[in-house]
Formats: structure tokens, sequence, C-alpha cells
């Protein structure tokens, strides 16, 4: 494991990230839907199973909402550090690295919200799978392109 390795792999993940709240957004604007509020709601259920009380009611909804897109970098971020921190000088062709993070991160972030019974990934329709790869393959994009830039040039991903 590599301690540089991983910086680099946090910082891709956090190019990543912006990637993926870019996508969300545009998403929301050309299709006029509304934010999502599994965020918030994980934060609630986390918060209720660590028995952490984020304050009366008026609070914790901005608690909430504050700390929702928080975890998304944590995920996002922490993906890339463990990522990078594996590779280690190790190439692999940017496509693969790109459905690998962007595969993690969604599959972390969907497998959260069926452990925390918010939603049932196996009941969502096309367009909600659909909704949810293509972020998660920005922020794989994003974040494999990042990590290969900051490589040094003999171990760069090709």
């Amino acid at each position: 494991m590599s301690a540089s390795g991983a910086l680099n792999g946090a910082i891709a993940g956090a190019v990543g990230c912006s990637a993926l709240n870019a996508a969300g957004y545009l998403d929301m604007a050309v299709r006029a839907r509304p934010a999502s509020s599994t965020p918030e709601e994980t934060v609630r259920q986390l918060a209720k199973l660590a028995h952490v009380d984020l304050g009366p009611e008026d609070r914790a909804v901005n608690r909430r909402s504050g700390l929702g897109p928080v975890l998304g970098y944590v995920i996002g971020i922490g993906a890339g550090a463990a990522f990078g921190a594996l590779a280690g000088s190790r190439r692999a062709p940017s496509g693969l690295v790109t459905v690998l993070l962007g595969g993690a991160v969604m599959a972390a972030s969907a497998g959260s919200l069926a452990a925390l019974r918010i939603s049932d990934p196996r009941t969502w329709t096309r367009g909600d799978w659909i909704a949810d790869i293509v972020p998660h393959l920005a922020y794989g994009m994003a974040a494999a392109a990042t990590f290969s830039r900051l490589r040094p040039p003999s171990s760069r991903c090709r």
C-alpha cells in the first residue's frame, strides 16, 4: 500500500464527487426532478443506529441536509483513497478504472440504502437505474482521469 497513492486517490475521489454532483444537478435541471431525500434519510438512520441526537427537529432537519452530502463525499473520497492505496504503481486501462471506481461508489451508495432499508434497488425502474448509473460513471471517469494525471509519467494508466 502506498501513502502517496492513497493521497492521489483521495484527490481523484474529490474530483469524482464534483463530477457526480454536477451530473446529478444537470439531471435535476433537465428533467425538472426534485432533489433526492435519500442522503438525509441515510443520515437519519445512521444517527438513530449510533444513538446520536441531532437536536430538535427544526435543527435536525438542517443537520441532516448538511450531513447527507458530506456522507457522499466521505464515500467518494474514501473509495478514491482506497483505490489509490491498493493500486500503488500498477497500471490499469482507464476504462477499467472508471468502471471499478464508479461501480464501487455506486455499490456503496445503493448498498447502504438497502442495508438501512431506505430503498430497495431490486424495485428500481430502468429510469431509476439510469439516473443512478450516469452520475456514478461521471464520478468514475473524472476520478480515473485525475488519478492517472496525478501519477508519475512512468506509472500512468493507459
